[in-house]
């Protein structure tokens, strides 16, 4: 940019001097220049204290102004630069119409109207409204918006907008219209837009108060036997929604369409939710179950914006979490409902562990309500999301079911149709529990992830146990020292034998006040020295700390009640051991393994009353992206190599007990992606890897027979993924070259051929992502693709992206200077691995921060860019 862009702080926060009452627009679609013609009925804002100010509206230099019309009137006394008009004079109340030409065809930035393989449609929010035509874009400005669309028929059959259909109809040049009404008042991020020749599937719902409601999602002709479970899905949530929220739909049809090219996963945009077709595709040939679930997840989670982010908003972005952390919260409800809660825990707190803890210690830290941003797109963080969900279940935990239900009725009663703050969401919940949440509001405004240091005490003349807890948070960069946090610390005992001990009102677990820096709490009547099961459930987002002995973790991997915390056990067993392998390797020690992991393995293996879904988690050893983030210094090759050598030495001693289970799971069921199922299929998938990690003939064959036999997407793509990240060449490319030939009319299951390739720890992998660059699949202008290809190389192939030379982050700045031309929201989200440079050595060092300083002089960036750089280069 030519002059560097300026950050916007929260504490500048002042209210709109003019607010729109009425919206109405008219799209002149056309394959060269689009027509927007926006007529405004604006009034003074009453609660705006300034004199006569001016009226200032958003908009980008991709837009042509033709015309502008005050009341009637040709207006000409107004200012242009490329991002504000400005009129400095205007009456109390006004009619404002704007008249912009775009170019939709050639908006690669996919931000307000572009083309997705010939359909028009939009991307909104943040900020991408003012590509479309001059208004006051900001979420607290809010309007009832009326749309019509016009377009030539034969190419674009389908128009879509928000709200209800309300006039149709055909013009003389082959062109028709359709006109739609949408009653609730919205923000300008929330206006859709679809154009194109699509088909539909359609269904009906009854809402609990007996209104019929009209399904539909939409999709190219081709993908209409994919979107059956989206619709089952969508209408689970409604209910869901209304059994445990009371929130019932309010408008007379809900549509979803799917595009292609989309720079996030979905859109909440009211009434018409505009979807990635990864997220709203699925069938069992071409879907796994990751894939499955994940649809089921976005579809609830973009209805559940309906009420948690449409019907009340946000004030301002600072508050993005108020929408998203609490309907991350309301999706993830609704997905252990509807499969295994505690394997849903176990995923999400993965996430959390490995990347959003290391978002919360780089030099993109901010807290869940950010101070300030220079681009808002890179704010849609996992910070915001992930731990703006925490931060929600916290609530929950400390309110419980029936308090918090109660302050979510208060809150969206006292709100509706109002754009808001976190601190009114809180305000809800403290008025309608009694409780005082004014510390807790500090996970709201402090950066970082807490730590707890755990000791204990036992008497065992009084049978007083006690357990002494120390809680501290690393500076971050917008606070040097953190105040006490309010966490809840949810915890069990155990006796000698593995039974949960009584606690509180003869409660087997106990949430803890932890508001102090130094705490200690009290248990009596305790008849033997318990071993503690702490943070059960994973009930605050906090690294925790305790001195379990390995004989300890085995013994909570075998008897703890929480099936999270079962997990954990085993998990930091074998994080204990990888972390000492890994010095050993350092040192030029032979490796040698602990029989404590391979034990715990087996008497998991051998419990056939387990879930399978949670066998398959437990087995799974700790990635390599968590074990760097638990570092002082990360060294991706000794990292590499233990988790490598690990996986032989279980392999090699639970071959038999891999075989039984593999074979134990197989099914000639058809498919479902029912959660029993699912759990088979990964317990199964989990063995296979495991025996693949032999090297031996016999199981290549019997990967390669999972492969041809598959009759499911799941089970193909795990022996695929087996084969081609082993030493097994000939049958890497045999089967590579048959995947990509049975499927290469299939956009989706291409992005899963590319993914496979580009996640490959053997050797040469960034020479193969460089070729496949020029494959005829790959298109940089898509970011299902980018993210497929380059993300995946640069984000979870670490002992590949690290290599020594540079020469992954020489890759990464190259592709990240072409993209900020195309798409900046892409090409800032590609540079996170490189944001964490100080982790490494001071080699990887160096060359990370020339590859930033690389990107940083190669022109003009755009604000998404230059944030993440020269925030990661401060």
């Amino acid at each position: 940019m030519s002059e560097q862009p300026q950050a916007i702080y929260l504490k500048d926060y002042q209210v709109p001097a003019y607010l729109v009452e009425r919206t109405e627009l008219r799209f002149e679609l056309a394959e060269e220049q689009t027509t927007v013609i926006a007529t405004l009925q604006m009034i003074r804002n009453p609660d705006c204290n300034q004199q006569a100010p001016a009226l200032q509206l958003h908009g980008h230099d991709s837009m042509v102004l033709q015309s502008l019309q005050l009341d009637g009137e040709p207006l000409m006394n107004y200012q242009h630069s490329d991002e504000l008009l400005t009129i400095a004079e205007v009456p109390e109340r006004f009619s404002l119409q704007i008249v912009t030409l775009i170019e939709p065809q050639n908006n690669t930035a996919l931000e307000g109207l572009y083309k997705s393989d010939g359909m028009f449609c939009t991307q909104c929010e943040a900020e991408g409204f003012r590509r479309i035509t001059f208004y006051p874009d900001r979420p607290d400005v809010m309007a009832v918006f009326r749309t019509t669309i016009v377009a030539d028929k034969a190419k674009y059959p389908v128009l879509l907008s928000n709200g209800n259909p309300v006039e149709r109809g055909e013009l003389d040049d082959g062109r028709h219209f359709v006109t739609w009404d949408d009653p609730f008042k919205k923000p300008a991020y929330l206006f859709a837009l679809v154009a194109g020749d699509l088909q539909h599937i359609e269904e009906r719902y009854t809402t609990a108060s007996g209104r019929e409601v009209i399904l539909q999602i939409f999709a190219e002709a081709k993908d209409l036997n994919k979107l059956q479970y989206a619709m089952d899905s969508l209408k689970n949530a409604m209910r869901w929604d209304e059994q445990v929220y009371g929130r019932e739909y309010d408008l007379d049809i809900y549509m979803i369409v799917a595009v292609d090219f989309f720079n996030m996963g979905a859109m909440e945009n009211k009434g018409l939710n505009i979807f990635n077709t990864s997220c709203v595709l699925a069938n069992p040939e071409t879907t796994t179950d990751a894939a499955f679930q994940r649809v089921e997840g976005v579809v609830a989670h973009e209805y559940f914006h309906n009420w948690s982010g449409n019907r009340v908003t946000c004030r301002d972005w600072f508050q993005l979490s108020l929408k998203e952390g609490f309907t991350v919260f309301r999706d993830a409800e609704f997905s252990a409902d509807m499969n295994s809660r505690t394997v849903k825990r176990v995923e999400d707190v993965t996430l959390l562990r490995t990347a959003q803890f290391a978002e919360d210690a780089g030099p993109m830290a901010h807290p869940v309500r950010p101070e300030s941003f220079i681009e808002i797109s890179n704010f849609y963080t996992l910070t915001v999301y992930e731990k703006g969900a925490e931060v929600v279940r916290m609530i929950h935990t400390l309110l419980g079911p029936e308090l918090f239900r109660k302050g979510s009725d208060l809150y969206f009663e006292r709100h509706d149709g109002q754009a808001v703050t976190t601190d009114d969401f809180v305000q809800a919940m403290e008025d309608a529990s009694g409780r005082d949440l004014s510390q807790f509001r500090r996970w709201y405004s402090q950066a970082g992830t807490p730590r707890l240091a755990v000791s204990d005490s036992y008497d065992e003349a009084s049978g007083r146990y006690q357990l002494h807890v120390k809680q501290s948070c690393p500076a971050t960069p917008e606070a040097e020292r953190k105040l006490p946090f309010h966490i809840p610390l949810a915890i069990g005992l155990l006796d000698g034998e593995g039974n949960d001990l009584p606690l509180t009102d003869g409660q087997t677990s106990q949430v803890l006040d932890l508001t102090e820096a130094e705490q200690t709490f009290t248990f009596e009547d305790i008849p033997v020295r318990p071993v503690p099961s702490l943070l059960r459930g994973f009930s605050a987002p906090v690294k925790l700390s305790y001195p379990y002995s390995r004989e300890q973790l085995v013994f909570l991997i075998r008897h703890d009640s929480d099936g999270f915390n079962r997990w954990d056990a085993a998990q930091t067993l074998a994080t204990e051991l990888m972390e000492a392998l890994v010095a050993d390797y350092q040192a030029g020690r032979e490796l040698q393994i602990d029989s404590c992991l391979v034990d715990a393995f087996a008497a998991v293996l051998d419990d056939s009353s387990l879930d399978p879904a949670m066998v398959a988690k437990t087995l799974s050893l700790p990635s390599e992206a968590y074990l760097a983030e638990r570092a002082e210094q990360a060294d991706v090759e000794a990292i590499h190599a233990v988790r490598e050598f690990l996986r032989l030495v279980l392999a090699k001693a639970l071959r038999e007990r891999f075989e039984r289970v593999y074979r134990a799971n197989c099914s000639d069921a058809p498919y479902s992606p029912d959660a029993e199922s699912i759990a088979r299929r990964s317990l199964k998938n989990l063995c296979l890897a495991y025996l693949m990690t032999l090297q031996q003939q016999n199981y290549l064959q019997l990967a390669l027979d999972q492969y041809h036999q598959a009759d499911n997407m799941s089970d193909a793509q795990s022996a695929l993924v087996q084969v081609v990240h082993s030493g097994f060449d000939e049958a890497r490319e045999q089967l590579l070259g048959d995947f990509y030939q049975r499927w290469q009319k299939e956009t989706l299951v291409v992005n899963q051929w590319l993914s496979v390739q580009a996640s490959n720890p053997q050797p040469d992998t960034l020479g193969r992502v460089r070729q496949l660059m020029e494959h005829p699949a790959f298109d940089i202008r898509n970011p299902n693709r980018v993210r497929a290809l380059l993300a995946v190389f640069c984000a979870q192939n670490p002992v590949n992206f690290h290599a020594g030379d540079g020469s992954g982050y020489r890759f990464l700045a190259e592709q990240v200077i072409r993209l900020n031309e195309l798409n900046p929201q892409i090409a800032s989200r590609l540079l996170t691995p490189m944001t964490r440079w100080r982790k490494f050595d001071p080699q990887r060092q160096t060359l990370m921060k020339g590859a930033l300083q690389q990107v940083m002089d190669s022109g003009e960036l755009s604000r998404d860019v230059y944030e993440v750089v020269s925030k990661s280069l401060a």
